[in-house]
């Protein structure tokens, strides 16, 4: 009996210690996790709705042209490599390194091109004053509003009174001209933002525009030039009605025009050689993008630190 009284309230104050004892609230996750998780999901799913025609490009080079048509699917059902090795060989009497060697030569060119005269123009529409500075500026911006198709017969005279058809000339004259009115204003705008105080600095120390050009304003417009050295690569490598227009030999094609060369509407097209050398060609394009943009990321971190 005493063992029971005692034990009672020895209990009971047990109870009331576990009772106030507070309790841990549950761990909430925070709601700009569950944004984070949710964002995190949707780039995943937007990235391969982006990526999923490369890998089925990717993986179309592997199928024989009899799968063309029949297989819609994204691996291939008889994986063969010919069409590698029939792309190799090339096409027309021509081989694959050729239509290689005439694009690179175009896009090198359009590239070394446009950052020399587009840059020059750009510093004189920035820094130098002149009469009718106004007026040649809007000239060149309105160009922008210019269809190509409309200057196309224009310009075919004219290459063709100098004897320039079915070579690179046509191609790659206008880029040492200026004419691309998209890459001066870019350069323009660019420049423009710049503190004149070093060109007036270097005018004291006896400077003329050209040593300002080459010493200081080239330099500090490095993340430009290197914006418009990777549009102009892929617009050249890409082009397709400029060399269409005026090559005609086929040893001068480069690889937009060869890979019409693999489709005839007369006669049986052969989907897997378009296919093989469509991804070959696109190789070269994203190996540019990507080591160019490492060093305009640089370009743009680093441009508060030089003075």
């Amino acid at each position: 009996m005493s063992t029971t009284s005692f034990g009672e309230p020895a209990i009971a104050t047990l109870e009331n210690q576990v009772d106030a004892t507070p309790q841990q609230p549950r761990r909430k996750v925070k709601r700009g996790t569950w944004q984070t998780v949710i964002w995190f999901v949707v780039l995943i799913a937007v990235t391969a709705v982006v990526l999923y025609p490369l890998v089925w490009l990717l993986f179309s080079t592997f199928k024989p042209n009899s799968e063309f048509g029949s297989n819609m699917g994204l691996l291939p059902n008889n994986p063969t490599i010919a069409n590698y090795a029939k792309v190799m060989e090339g096409i027309a009497g021509v081989p694959m390194w050729r239509f290689f060697l005439n694009s690179f030569i175009i896009a090198a060119g359009s590239v070394i091109g446009v950052l020399l005269s587009s840059s020059l123009a750009a510093y004189a529409f920035a820094r130098i004053q002149f009469k009718g500075l106004g007026i040649l500026f809007a000239a060149m911006i309105g160009t922008l509003l210019l269809p190509f198709h409309v200057v196309i017969i224009p310009q075919y005279i004219i290459f063709q009174r100098l004897d320039m058809i079915d070579t690179f000339w046509p191609l790659l004259l206008p880029k040492f001209l200026a004419t691309e009115a998209f890459f001066v204003f870019l350069l323009v705008q660019f420049i423009r933002q710049m503190p004149r105080d070093m060109d007036e600095a270097a005018r004291i120390d006896g400077a003329g525009h050209i040593r300002i050009f080459w010493s200081i304003i080239l330099p500090l417009i490095k993340p430009a030039l290197i914006t418009c050295s990777i549009f102009a690569f892929i617009w050249a490598w890409n082009d397709f009605l400029g060399p269409l227009l005026y090559l005609t030999s086929p040893e001068n094609y480069p690889l937009p025009i060869a890979l019409r060369l693999y489709n005839d509407q007369t006669s049986v097209s052969d989907y897997g050689a378009t296919v093989t050398a469509s991804f070959i060609a696109l190789l070269p394009v994203l190996l540019f993008f990507l080591v160019f943009q490492r060093f305009l990321v640089d370009g743009v971190a680093t441009q508060g630190l030089k003075g």
